[in-house]
């Protein structure tokens, strides 16, 4: 039988012998702002500039947050010697080049998800951090999360049995105004959303043997919806995504001894829910001790980017540059599919 009591969760607690880090935001978007009000509240990281193509925008943004500088160039915030770290929020056709004109000045940087849009560039990307000495990481927040480690620890000691499949689903409604149905910002359900339950999968069972996907395009040339099934060895793993429907979000790790139920929305702060496997058995529901809720969670991956670079890191061992990409080839892999069905 499975073990009753839940493993003590891996909690990035601010003030724990971290750098107080500078950091400079391109692009005051929505998740730039929550991810700004999270550091306030929950961390002890500083955020000093904010740039934006439309300084009003950006100055905008440093008043509602009690930033110091604002600027009207990503040019102008990368080259400011009062900024440690660069967190890039734009949209995600820039991400690469964002990315890597603030590693050519030197600066730490955490770029949103997707860190690109092809494998190939994100592997140029982190090369790149790597090469000049400073840390790069994907934004995955998910990985951060109190119950992240929980997950991990359980899969990691048996808890489960063998892993036998993982069911995941992020779907979300959007109008066709909104940029993800546009091609040239790096629009589409798989690469915004669908990189949720691939990582889900990829960080219990690594990358996949075989993809297979079915979906469909939108007459804007972006894809619309998708189903992906993942091959690992003896396990299957469904994972499926709309940007055109609203789903449960939800998750599922299924083991030879256990499963392990994630409710939704499952890549943010949320209760699992440990079962036997014979039917009607016992459960153990799993809740969040920190009280850190909702977008608030974003804190923890600042936190731990802080930690890493104290100490001495390049990458993040929970999102190693390897497997952040290895994540990519396997979403670009299902568009393509998908697009040349």
């Amino acid at each position: 039988m499975f073990a009753s009591v839940f493993p003590d969760p891996q909690i990035f607690i601010p003030g724990q012998g971290e750098p107080t880090l500078r950091w400079g935001v391109i692009g005051p978007g929505w998740i730039a702002d929550m991810f700004v009000g999270a550091m306030r509240r929950h961390t002890a990281q500083r955020v000093v500039a904010v740039s934006s193509r439309a300084l009003d925008r950006a100055e905008a943004f440093a008043g509602r947050h009690g930033i110091d500088r604002a600027y009207a160039s990503a040019e102008e915030l990368v080259g400011d010697p009062g900024v440690d770290v660069v967190y890039i929020a734009a949209t995600q056709n820039e991400h690469r080049s964002l990315a890597l004109q603030a590693i050519a000045a030197g600066k730490h940087v955490l770029v949103e998800k997707p860190i690109a849009m092809t494998a190939a560039d994100a592997r140029e990307v982190l090369d790149a951090g790597r090469a000049a000495g400073v840390f790069v990481m994907e934004a995955m927040w998910s990985r951060y999360q109190p119950k992240a480690s929980v997950i991990r620890q359980l899969v990691a000691d048996g808890a489960l049995g063998e892993i036998r499949h993982v069911t995941a689903d992020h779907g979300q409604w959007f109008p066709p105004e909104h940029r993800l149905f546009r091609a040239d910002l790096g629009g589409g359900a798989l690469f915004d959303l669908g990189i949720y339950p691939v990582q889900l999968d990829s960080m219990v069972l690594g990358a996949p043997d075989e993809v297979t996907a079915i979906g469909a395009m939108t007459d804007t040339g972006v894809d619309a919806h998708a189903t992906v099934v993942l091959a690992h060895g003896a396990a299957q793993s469904t994972l499926w995504t709309s940007m055109i429907a609203r789903t449960p979000t939800r998750g599922l790790i299924a083991g030879s001894e256990a499963s392990l139920e994630l409710e939704g929305p499952f890549h943010i702060p949320a209760d699992m829910v440990l079962s036997g496997n014979p039917f009607m058995g016992e459960q153990h529901v799993w809740h969040d001790p920190t009280g850190v809720g909702l977008m608030d969670a974003l804190c923890w991956e600042a936190t731990a980017l802080a930690r890493y670079v104290g100490e001495g890191r390049h990458e993040s061992p929970l999102h190693t540059h390897a497997e952040t990409a290895s994540i990519i080839a396997t979403l670009e892999e299902a568009l393509r599919q998908i697009r040349d069905a």
